[in-house]
């Protein structure tokens, strides 16, 4: 008898796609091919501390993860919402003034741009703050540099503010991202928080995997192959399916399906070390405007349960790979003051850590490929948990439709 459904990969998109059959009735069975869930959304315990695999975030205000998640029980840890720019060895603090209004002024006396171009940055921040996201979709497209340019920002404050920002967030310093992308960017962090679940971010993805019944997913069983029938595996054995849903990487959703096209991915590297005790006391972040890291952040000043006792975790990003840890130690003595205590806990190289999104972005990708064989993750809307959760809904959309329309015809190739 075969399988209603088969989602080959149990990231977020995936596991989104899951709950949302499971919900309608559906029977599911998720074949993930590491040895674990969550894709690039997993948390690692090393000596205690909770390392993500690779730097990442929380942000309360995507509305998908609304919806399918329950906040509450994630226990998200805020930090501040605003940055420290480092700048010529000094911290500039840039804070949103009606969230921290003891910081209201922070931002005109910060050393980031002139008079006008904070005038410029606070008009687009209100207009991107008040705008509906359908309307920013809907935006004239150009790059963000251009687009940046055109809202009347210098490239001073494009270079000390805004490029070593986005470059933490998008992974690219050229500002080449869509700027229909990076007004929804910046909507969701003017208007959410950003935050930590108490336990890591891999309380994510084992939030919804605990929706599902026992046994649903099968760990350490990679898919070779997509047949006219269902699967393929690593081992040589076959599973029938009537649907399958490829929720892989991009790179391997393109092997397995040859109407996906794999975007050029992002890479970073994630540097967490441990120290003593807490080198700033304060729950922000903190970016580079001379660009040697992207940023870095006391993950236990907003996260204390990131650390077994009370030793500082920090973590440090480098856009690409190969970085040097020596170096990037010494741009934290000049960040943070004497590092001669800290320990480097672990290291994250994250090849394919997000897809690009140049103009022309197509945000709503298509997800079903033909009938029975269906695609989800963020390279199918956009590049954040908020694009991985809304593909994978769309997909199980898509499956419902088709059963619908098809009863239980099986499904080939």
């Amino acid at each position: 008898m075969p399988e209603s459904v088969i989602i080959v990969g149990a990231g977020l998109a995936g596991l989104a796609c899951a709950v949302r059959l499971h919900q309608a009735g559906v029977p599911v069975r998720m074949l993930e091919a590491s040895d674990g869930i969550g894709g690039r959304v997993r948390t690692d315990v090393v000596e205690g501390f909770r390392l993500d695999r690779g730097f990442q975030v929380f942000n309360t205000a995507y509305p998908e993860a609304r919806q399918v998640l329950d906040l509450a029980a994630l226990d998200l840890q805020p930090f501040s919402s605003g940055l420290l720019v480092f700048h010529r060895g000094r911290r500039e603090r840039v804070m949103l003034p009606w969230k921290h209004p003891e910081h209201a002024l922070s931002g005109a006396f910060a050393d980031i741009g002139t008079i006008g171009d904070k005038a410029a940055l606070a008009a687009m921040t209100a207009r991107d703050l008040t705008a509906s996201g359908s309307w920013l979709r809907d935006c004239p497209e150009r790059s963000t540099y251009d687009e940046l340019r055109l809202r009347g920002l210098s490239d001073v404050m494009i270079d000390r503010l805004l490029r070593p920002f986005l470059a933490a967030v998008l992974l690219e310093r050229d500002l080449e991202t869509s700027s229909r992308f990076f007004h929804l960017i910046w909507r969701s962090f003017v208007r959410g928080t950003i935050s930590l679940p108490a336990l890591g971010m891999g309380r994510i993805p084992r939030q919804l995997a605990d929706r599902l019944p026992e046994g649903t997913i099968s760990l350490n069983t990679p898919v070779h192959e997509i047949t006219d029938s269902g699967v393929r595996t690593g081992d040589g054995s076959t599973v029938q399916a009537r649907a399958v849903v490829v929720a892989t990487d991009p790179v391997q959703a393109a092997r397995l399906l040859p109407e996906v096209e794999a975007p050029v991915m992002r890479a970073v590297t994630t540097f967490y070390h441990a120290a003593p005790s807490s080198p700033l006391r304060e729950p922000i972040q903190i970016i580079d405007a001379e660009g040697i890291i992207a940023d870095t952040l006391v993950l236990t000043d907003a996260a204390p349960r990131y650390s077994p006792d009370s030793r500082a975790l920090i973590s440090t990003s480098v856009l690409g790979l190969g970085a040097d840890e020596s170096r990037v130690l010494e741009r934290l003595t000049e960040i943070y003051g004497d590092t001669s205590g800290w320990r480097l806990i672990g290291t994250y190289p994250v090849e394919a850590a997000l897809p690009a999104m140049p103009p022309p972005l197509r945000m709503r990708q298509p997800v079903r490929l033909r009938p029975g064989r269906y695609v989800c993750g963020d390279h199918r809307d956009t590049g954040s948990i908020q694009g991985a959760l809304v593909s994978g809904r769309r997909a199980a959309q898509a499956v419902l439709a088709d059963s619908r329309l098809r009863a239980t015809v099986p499904i080939s190739g």
